[in-house]
């Protein structure tokens, strides 16, 4: 099986020696995002839901680079500084997996990198969608 590594300008780049994803065969697994605007090492916002929205498509655009899309994910770890926020980024994570959502884990941390608030990372199935998530669709298996 050929490991073939993952980067995208449309995401944060990596801040120590990982990747931002990982291809293995069929398989894509990403390091955790931030909720950090790309290009900057500034988070979209102080509060959990602009930082799990803006994490969220920080891993959306490393999946499309990888040959995936949120469609294929089949699971994802979510990392809180707050277990009190739960609720508030579950809201937020509802919104990119409206059906058949992923497994998950939900941990509390006791810190994350850069002092954000949620780091997600996810495991997912490659799909070769051309055009990235509004073309993946029910033909793309």
């Amino acid at each position: 099986m050929e490991k073939k590594i993952v980067s995208t300008d449309k995401a944060p780049a990596a801040v120590g020696p990982y990747s931002q994803a990982v291809r293995a065969g069929d398989f894509i697994i990403t390091a955790g995002q931030l909720g950090l605007l790309p290009g900057t090492k500034e988070f979209a916002g102080p509060d959990i839901e602009s930082q799990t929205r803006q994490a969220l498509e920080n891993l959306s655009a490393v999946l499309e680079a990888a040959g995936s899309c949120l469609k294929h994910v089949a699971k994802t770890t979510v990392f809180l500084t707050d277990m009190e926020e739960f609720a508030r980024m579950n809201a937020v994570y509802a919104e990119f997996f409206p059906e058949n959502p992923p497994a998950r884990s939900a941990v509390q941390a006791a810190a994350l990198p850069l002092g954000g608030r949620v780091e997600i990372e996810a495991i997912s199935l490659a799909c070769d969608c051309e055009g990235g998530e509004e073309r993946c669709g029910s033909d793309c298996a």
